[in-house]
C-alpha cells in the first residue's frame, strides 16, 4: 500500500471503528492508532484541524484533553461511504438509461466541477463532457444534488432507451449497449484493480486463517493494522466502480469474488482488531 495520507486514514478510522462507538475519539488515541502507519503526531494534528475547518469533525475539550467527533456533515459523509462499500445497488436493469445534461456558465465553474465529481461518485459515466448516463434511475439523488449546488436551471434529467437496443427485438444486452458501456466506463481498468486486490489479499487471508485455526497467538495490533489496510484499500473501489447491473458486465467480472474476499477477511480479523482498538481508545 502506498503511504497513507493523514486525512484519508482518519476517514477510514472513523468509518470502521469510531463511528460504531459513538463517533468521538481523543487526540491521544488518534495519534497512537495512526502511528502504526508511520504518521507523525504533527501530521495527525494538522489533518484534524483541516477536517474541523471542512466541517467533518468538531472539537470538545475536557481538562487538558481534546476529543473530536463527527459533525452532521461528517456523519453523512461516512454513512454514505459505508453504504457504497457494504451494500450493492439494486441489480435489476430495465434497459433504460438515466441521462443528466447540463450547461453551466463559467462563473459557476466550481459548482460544475462539484457536479461532475458527485455524478462520478454516484456511478454515472461521461457520455460527453456535459452529458452523463447511468443505468439506474437516480433522479431524486441528482435533484437533491443540483438543488444543493443551486444550479437547477442549468441541469436537465431524462429517462430514455437506446433505440438500437429496442430495434434488436430481443432480450439481453445488445451490441450497442456494450459499446455505450465501454465508451462511458473503463471496465478493463476496474477489473484489473479487482484482480490486483484478490492477488494481494487471498494469500494473506489464507495465512491468517491457518494461523488462527492453529491457535497461534497473533498480536491484536497486527490484526488491527492488517484489517485497517484491507478496508482502506477496499473503500477506494466505489470511486472507480459504478456498480453496474450484472447484465451490463462481462461474464468474468471479479467484483463478486473481491467483495466476498473482503467480507471474509474483514470478519476474520474483527475480534482481535477491535480488541487492540478498544485498548487504545479507552486509555487515551
Amino acid at each position: 500500500m502506498s503511504k497513507l495520507r493523514p486525512q484519508s486514514a482518519m476517514l477510514t478510522l472513523y468509518g470502521d471503528y469510531v463511528l460504531p462507538r459513538g463517533g468521538e475519539c481523543g487526540i491521544g488515541s488518534l495519534i497512537k492508532l495512526l502511528g502504526n502507519f508511520g504518521l507523525s503526531s504533527q501530521a495527525i494534528r494538522s489533518a484534524v484541524s483541516r477536517m474541523c475547518r471542512a466541517d467533518i469533525l468538531k472539537a470538545r475539550r475536557a481538562g487538558r484533553r481534546s476529543y473530536y467527533s463527527l459533525t452532521e456533515n461528517g456523519h453523512q459523509l461516512l454513512t454514505k461511504g459505508a453504504r457504497r462499500i457494504f451494500e450493492r445497488k439494486n441489480n435489476h436493469w430495465d434497459g433504460g438509461w438515466s441521462i443528466v445534461v447540463y450547461s453551466i456558465p463559467e462563473p459557476r465553474r466550481q459548482a460544475r466541477d462539484k457536479l461532475r465529481l458527485e455524478l462520478g461518485w454516484m456511478g454515472y459515466g461521461a457520455l460527453s463532457e456535459a452529458t452523463w448516463i447511468s443505468p439506474y434511475d437516480l433522479t431524486n439523488e441528482v435533484e437533491d444534488l443540483v438543488d444543493r449546488l443551486q444550479i437547477r436551471e442549468h441541469v436537465q434529467i431524462f429517462r430514455a432507451r437506446l433505440m438500437s437496443s429496442e430495434w434488436g427485438g430481443g432480450s439481453g444486452l445488445s451490441t450497442q449497449d456494450s459499446v455505450l458501456v465501454a465508451r462511458c466506463w473503463d471496465l478493463d481498468r476496474i477489473h484489473q484493480k479487482y484482480a490486483d486486490f484478490i492477488a494481494k489479499y487471498r494469500p494473506r487471508l489464507e495465512d491468517h486463517g491457518r494461523r488462527l485455526k492453529a491457535g497461534e497467538a497473533i498480536p491484536p495490533s497486527e490484526c488491527f493494522v492488517e484489517r485497517f489496510t484491507l478496508i482502506h484499500e477496499y473503500r477506494k473501489f466505489p470511486f472507480f466502480d459504478p456498480d453496474l447491473p450484472r447484465g451490463l458486465l462481462p461474464e468474468s467480472w471479479l467484483r463478486p469474488e473481491a467483495a466476498a474476499l473482503f467480507h471474509e477477511y474483514h470478519g476474520l480479523l474483527a475480534e482481535k482488531a477491535n480488541e487492540y482498538f478498544d485498548s487504545v481508545f479507552k486509555e487515551y
